[in-house]
């Protein structure tokens, strides 16, 4: 069951967009709000990070790795729980067409706001759907920045 929204939260892409990192972000051991982040996601939606596979080079190492919400809620937990990890959107490319919507959303992530630079970059792809009432995040789909896939100047 998908806990009910903030209205505030998914009235438009800008807003669904700037929860989502919103949500994740947080000090060391702060408590991030699961229910809320789950309110944003559509049933059946997937979070999907492109990983490393040790040992393999890029870009045949990287491949997705598909996770539910509450996989991925499992998966970071520990991390949020022992690091800082404040994800920011730094550029947008967003089209739309209907009640479909896919952004591209360059990201940068630091352990603490202050941080001069960034640990890790990329891009995450949205992809969304509105029902008539509200946007839901369908599949949120990630690569991090790496020395053989540098960020296009088109996205930053």
């Amino acid at each position: 069951m998908t806990p009910e929204a903030n209205p505030a939260d998914v009235e438009s892409i800008d807003a669904i967009i700037t929860a989502a990192y919103r949500l994740i972000s947080g000090k060391a051991g702060e408590k991030r709000d699961w229910d809320r982040i789950r309110s944003l996601y559509a049933p059946g939606a997937q979070l999907i990070p492109t990983t490393r596979q040790a040992g393999v080079p890029v870009p045949d190492g990287e491949m997705p790795t598909a996770l539910g919400v509450e996989d991925y809620m499992a998966r970071v937990a520990d991390y949020f729980e022992k690091n800082g990890f404040i994800e920011t959107e730094v550029a947008r490319r967003t089209e739309q067409f209907g009640r479909i919507a896919h952004a591209f959303s360059t990201y940068e992530s630091r352990h603490y706001a202050v941080d001069p630079e960034p640990f890790m970059r990329g891009i995450n792809s949205f992809q969304l759907f509105n029902d008539g009432k509200r946007w839901w995040i369908l599949n949120l789909y990630w690569q991090h920045e790496n020395p053989e896939c540098p960020i296009p100047e088109k996205y930053l």
